[in-house]
């Protein structure tokens, strides 16, 4: 990138060959290319991406119907393969999650079942009262 001398030298030169008359009109005209050229950019940038998502898009979908139809064709009794993870992802009691020391949803003890109060006496219930307030005149 240019310093600021380097910016200064520049600008100099440039007044020398084009004159202080031409100098604003060929900054304007640089600037308008400079705007056009960013937007033509960012024009083709997005029709880029939405090309893309339309192809995965289209992709998903012809995965999707290939799975169906291959639920589809195995029998009512066959068992239904488990869809696949997405890319990246590790599966639950993976072993590198075990070989790290967490622990996993699947190997916690399943917490005690919570009884309900057997008769209505043992249902606590709270009074409806009003805070008292220490500010009010007796």
């Amino acid at each position: 990138m240019l310093s600021f001398p380097h910016l200064v030298v520049l600008f100099v030169i440039a007044l020398v060959i084009f004159g202080p008359q031409k100098l604003p009109e060929l900054a304007r005209m640089l600037g308008k290319a400079t705007a056009e050229f960013r937007k033509m950019t960012n024009d083709f940038r997005y029709a880029l991406e939405d090309e893309v998502r339309e192809l995965e898009r289209q992709t998903r979908i012809r995965e999707e119907e290939a799975a169906a139809a291959a639920r589809a064709a195995l029998p009512a009794s066959a068992p239904v393969p488990a869809p696949a993870p997405p890319e990246g992802a590790v599966e639950r009691g993976a072993p590198a999650m075990q070989e790290l020391g967490h622990v996993l949803p699947e190997s916690l003890p399943a917490p005690a079942p919570e009884t309900a109060p057997e008769t209505p006496q043992q249902a606590v219930t709270a009074p409806d009262e009003k805070p008292s307030d220490d500010h009010t005149a007796v």
